[in-house]
């Protein structure tokens, strides 16, 4: 997994309330047993004129030029809601995005964030509506930077706001370890327990 320290990057803004997962991969689009693939059915219900067609929404945000190769949201509270699919970080990591900023995440997409590699950032309202502002003019130009060691955000206008994050969350993402990484940083004392178990208890490991 791509380690995640800092990023400046172009941000859309996409502040709505309860953006769930069928919104960000409808379960039509999901026809590959893999990660790949999925990024084409991306917010295809809004992204798309017809449903299960490819001709773009000029409207819809992600197909306006002023923020194309985008790899922050801007999102708004509850991102994430819905079922669990997993499928709906896999196709916004295979388009490229590598953080999403909102007031708050369903918990369960949060954590799909973090093991493949995007950091979700819980910033106030006011915040985002600031930072949305900011890059408005010119999105390709008015990025957002995003510092994880640091924690925090700014904006082009030079607003800064810092946010919390778990350490074993920050720990993934800034060493770019998935849950097994992780654990296998402890393979040491695994072994320990494990010989030390072998020597009280030798029957078990027969």
């Amino acid at each position: 997994m791509q380690p995640f320290t800092q990023l400046t990057a172009v941000a859309m803004p996409l502040i709505r309330a309860n953006v769930d997962t069928d919104a960000i991969i409808p379960s039509r689009e999901m026809k590959k047993v893999s990660k790949k693939g999925l990024s084409e059915g991306l917010f295809a219900g809004w992204r798309y004129l017809e449903v299960g067609g490819r001709t773009p929404n000029p409207d819809f945000v992600m197909n306006k030029p002023e923020y194309r190769n985008a790899e922050i949201i801007l999102g708004g509270v509850n991102f994430g809601c819905g079922s669990s699919r997993e499928h709906a970080v896999w196709a916004l990591a295979e388009y490229g995005f590598r953080a999403i900023i909102a007031p708050s995440f369903a918990p369960i997409f949060q954590a799909n964030c973090v093991t493949n590699g995007i950091l979700p950032v819980e910033l106030p309202e006011e915040a985002i509506a600031r930072l949305a502002d900011a890059v408005a003019a010119d999105p390709q130009s008015r990025k957002v930077h995003i510092d994880l060691p640091a924690q925090t955000v700014t904006g082009p206008d030079g607003a800064a706001f810092r946010f919390e994050i778990g350490e074993e969350a920050k720990e993934m993402l800034v060493e770019g370890l998935d849950p097994i990484d992780l654990t296998l940083k402890q393979r040491d004392r695994i072994l320990a327990v494990q010989e030390q178990a072998r020597a009280e208890r030798p029957w078990s490991f027969l």
